[in-house]
This record gives structure tokens, C-alpha cells and sequence, in this order.
């Protein structure tokens, strides 16, 4: 794969990234992490919000820097962030059922998957 379709596959796997994040905080998330779970809903929401903001600009700051490493780091947590998706299916709190959420999730995988194959053996 050419090296500007690559990075154009990888943009749309981290900005349906972005959008299920969005959808996340529809679907109040945190609701299924330990700790986050057992928290006052407002605060829970406040924290799992602000826990993005270092994700985010560790990202985008190595992206800028076009660090090798960080695309494929990203790719394997988008693969596994889908299939942690796949095992928590029937989580009480899931809110993620919907045919969109679902659809965000696995073409982000799935594209990751694309993407890495792309940079390992091309």
C-alpha cells in the first residue's frame, strides 16, 4: 500500500477513535470500569472525560512526530480496545448494542488491523 493511503487508512481508524469516544460519553462508559463504576455519576463522568486529555495529546504529539512506533501502538490498543468490546458484549451497563456503536467499534479495528499489516509487510 502506498504510504499516503496507509496514513489515510490509519486517520480514519483514529478519528473513528474519536467518534466512539464521543459515543462513549452517550453511552456513559465508565459505568463499566472498576473503579470508575463506583463512583457519583457526575464525578465518574468528570474523571473518565478528563482522563482523555494526556491520551490525546501523547497521541498527537507523537504523530506529529511521526514516531513509527506510536502508529503501531495504536493500531494493536484500537484491535484489542474491538475485541475487549467483542468479550464485554453482555455487560450489564453496556450501552454499545446499536448497530452504529457497533459499526464504529469494528471498522476501527478492523481498519487497525489494515493498517498494521500495511506498515509490517509493505
Amino acid at each position: 500500500m502506498e504510504t499516503s493511503l496507509l496514513l489515510f487508512v490509519f486517520s480514519l481508524s483514529f478519528a473513528l477513535l474519536l467518534l466512539h469516544e464521543m459515543d462513549a460519553i452517550r453511552a456513559k462508559e465508565w459505568r463499566m470500569f472498576i473503579i470508575l463504576k463506583d463512583m457519583e455519576e457526575k464525578r465518574a463522568f468528570q474523571v473518565f472525560t478528563l482522563l482523555h486529555l494526556p491520551l490525546y495529546a501523547i497521541l498527537l504529539y507523537s504523530f506529529i512526530q511521526q514516531h513509527r512506533l506510536s502508529f503501531v501502538i495504536v493500531d494493536v490498543f484500537l484491535i484489542v480496545h474491538a475485541i475487549a468490546h467483542f468479550f464485554f458484549e453482555k455487560h450489564p451497563q453496556n450501552q454499545f448494542k446499536n448497530g452504529f456503536s457497533r459499526f464504529i467499534i469494528h471498522s476501527m479495528g478492523m481498519l487497525a488491523l489494515l493498517h498494521l499489516l500495511g506498515i509490517v509487510y509493505l
